[in-house]
């Protein structure tokens, strides 16, 4: 029996920040999301803090930098990729404080649109 896969379905500024990606990061991150949207979860992936218990962050490195790509898997049909960003954190593995606030943002907005 054919797993069902959902459909993967992009925030414009999170898919342009994410095209800036380097190669292997990309790849990387559209494997996680692929076994996202087939219900089961990357090795790469876990809970965000301060979010319910459907936003998940894809964790990557790549010579040294860290990428960071947040998606959303409880709202609507689709699987929600809402933020991708390189973490620049000062506070060692923390994620930044205006990175959180973004997507607190555009969850609220993505909401708000699919109702």
């Amino acid at each position: 029996m054919k797993a069902i896969t959902r459909p993967i379905s992009w925030i414009k500024a999170a898919r342009k920040d994410f095209d800036d990606f380097p190669a292997t990061v990309k790849k990387d991150a559209f494997r996680a999301l692929t076994v996202a949207a087939e219900g089961r979860m990357d090795d790469n992936v876990k809970l965000l803090k301060g979010f319910d218990s459907g936003v998940m962050e894809i964790i990557l490195r790549h010579r040294g930098d860290a990428f960071r790509v947040v998606y959303a898997v409880q709202i609507g049909d689709d699987l929600w990729v809402i933020h991708a960003f390189q973490k620049k954190s000062k506070q060692g593995i923390k994620t930044p404080k205006q990175e959180i606030d973004l997507v607190h943002e555009r969850l609220k907005r993505l909401k708000e649109m699919l109702r």
